[in-house]
């Protein structure tokens, strides 16, 4: 595994999420925290229930958009992060973090976020 250079250092890190109330954990990949990317895909799946991260997964995967199915099977090309740290490299997802499981969001080609909902979402 390659050692990672975050564009946003641990330090430089702002409290932007100051009325979270949850599990606050969620997975992000590198073309957002290294490549410096804007959040262009996101979605909320249910966390899985018995695992050594219940209670802290919320459920939020971050994508940039462009990542294929190969980059993004790869575990080396993203991470775990607090969700407060994802906002610091796209503010703007802070107003859907509240969404339901099942909930996905890709930019338009404004930059605007739209809903999509995801297939089987009943199970999500």
């Amino acid at each position: 595994m390659r050692a990672k250079k975050y564009l946003i250092a641990a330090n430089e890190i702002k409290l932007l999420l100051t009325d979270w109330d949850g599990a606050d954990g969620c997975i992000a990949t590198d073309r957002i925290t290294v490549d410096g990317l804007p959040v262009g895909y996101m979605y909320r799946e249910k966390p899985a229930e018995g695992t050594e991260f219940e209670g802290y997964d919320s459920g939020w995967r971050f994508f940039a958009g462009d990542e294929d199915d190969e980059y993004v099977d790869n575990a080396d090309n993203g991470g775990i992060y607090k969700l407060n740290t994802i906002c610091n490299y796209s503010p703007e997802i802070i107003p859907f973090l509240g969404a339901p499981y099942g909930s996905a969001y890709a930019r338009d080609e404004n930059g605007e976020f739209q809903y999509e909902p995801l297939e089987r979402a009943d199970e999500m």
